[in-house]
């Protein structure tokens, strides 16, 4: 009779935790200007070594080199430069405000600005995207967004154009191009492909744009969004932002031991990209070839965006008891925003002094904007929207039994 081996059930570890170094080998981080560029209408199948590489486009002396270098006017870059400083300035005074109970609940994106904000570029007026809960560059990036409605969405006062019916950072735009976030996981992908089909089905120019975390992959509305956009080449771009942790889960346990999330989209039949997600002119460069193949009827791509979350998950979380404390620090991609610093001071076009002085106007900006917010109501002094506001916005003739919930609460 034959003796086997007794079975044992593997459960992933990330390789470093509070009190250890961690060992980012993991990554599979490919030199800068190493990973080709096919045409955007490529095969899908065509992209499978791109799966595994990693785009990058600014090398570790700032220079942008590679096939994946685009011609980005000075100005522009600028422009994400100082977006990606206001996102960090705001998300600072935000976790401020909540720790001073002004508001109830905050998530930041440090050391994931660049994302957000370069993706940005590539999209056009009229595309659609569907958000999670750290792509506040999306709307801090425009021009058209007022920082105080931002502000009062985030305190539900007075003035929150929600009517504080979404958890503080759950925004919603239309007219931005920003679709309402929801804090049900993965629900925005499937969505954004269903959004995206019905662009198509109109004969419009418009494609959309989703996003999930690495954590919410595993979720089954993730792969139901996956078959439909390979199935009806659904003109949209999947987002998957892998910042390593889900919560205090490591991205292994989601399935990214071994393997990369981009490899999900081949397996699937879409054509799929792995980038430095903290690589401002690799960020651009991949979402504007993503852009161009859905907006040319080539069908959907899926981008894998490698990065870092530097703060904690939430204001509800300590990563201090999962995670060593230097983690950030010691992250092969470093900081989107003093990457994109370092390369427009090597092309002569920024300086150590213009950079202090846009430090020091977008802070004083963030400032205004809080304190003019502020004479709206905050969490502290009880200026909230009326309860009465609860049964507006949803039918256009209330029925009875709501009618008679409203007499009976007294408003």
């Amino acid at each position: 009779m034959t003796t086997h081996t007794a079975l044992r059930l593997h459960v992933p570890e990330p390789t470093g935790r509070p009190g250890c170094k961690t060992d980012f080998s993991f990554l599979r981080v490919s030199p800068a200007g190493a990973v080709r560029r096919p045409p955007p209408d490529s095969p899908a199948a065509d992209t499978a070594d791109l799966a595994n590489s990693l785009v990058r486009v600014l090398d570790d002396d700032g220079r942008a080199v590679g096939p994946w270098a685009s011609a980005l006017h000075p100005e522009r870059l600028r422009r994400g430069l100082r977006a990606m400083m206001k996102t960090r300035i705001f998300d600072a005074r935000m976790l401020v405000a909540q720790r001073q109970k002004k508001l109830s609940f905050y998530m930041q994106c440090l050391g994931e600005e660049a994302i957000a904000v370069a993706h940005a570029l590539a999209l056009e007026d009229g595309d659609m995207c569907f958000p999670t809960y750290r792509q506040q560059g999306l709307l801090l990036s425009r021009d058209d967004i007022s920082m105080v409605e931002l502000i009062c969405q985030l305190m539900s006062n007075e003035r929150d154009p929600l009517k504080g019916r979404q958890l503080p950072v759950m925004y919603s735009y239309k007219r931005a191009g920003f679709f309402s976030i929801s804090g049900n996981l993965a629900t925005q992908v499937i969505q954004a492909v269903g959004w995206a089909m019905a662009s198509a089905i109109k004969g419009d120019t418009k494609i959309a744009s989703g996003w999930i975390g690495d954590g919410a992959t595993a979720e089954a509305d993730f792969h139901t969004a996956l078959t439909f956009a390979h199935v009806y080449r659904a003109p949209v771009i999947i987002n998957v932002v892998n910042n390593q942790w889900a919560i205090s889960t490591f991205q292994a346990i989601a399935g990214g031991e071994g393997t990369t999330f981009a490899q999900r989209g081949v397996g699937c039949g879409i054509a799929s990209l792995r980038v430095d997600g903290n690589d401002f002119l690799a960020i651009y460069a991949a979402s504007q070839w993503a852009a161009e193949r859905a907006r040319s009827n080539n069908g959907p791509t899926l981008i894998e965006w490698v990065t870092y979350r530097a703060g904690p998950h939430s204001t509800s979380d300590d990563p201090s008891k999962y995670r060593p404390a230097d983690d950030w620090q010691r992250f092969p991609l470093g900081d989107p925003i003093e990457r994109l610093k370092k390369h427009l001071m090597v092309i002569g076009e920024w300086t150590e002094e213009r950079h202090a002085q846009a430090q020091k106007e977008l802070e004083a900006e963030v400032i205004a904007a809080q304190k003019e917010a502020e004479t709206h109501g905050t969490l502290l002094d009880g200026r909230v929207p009326s309860a009465a506001t609860m049964f507006d916005d949803v039918y256009k003739d209330m029925p009875e039994h709501l009618r008679r919930q409203r007499q009976q609460l007294g408003v």
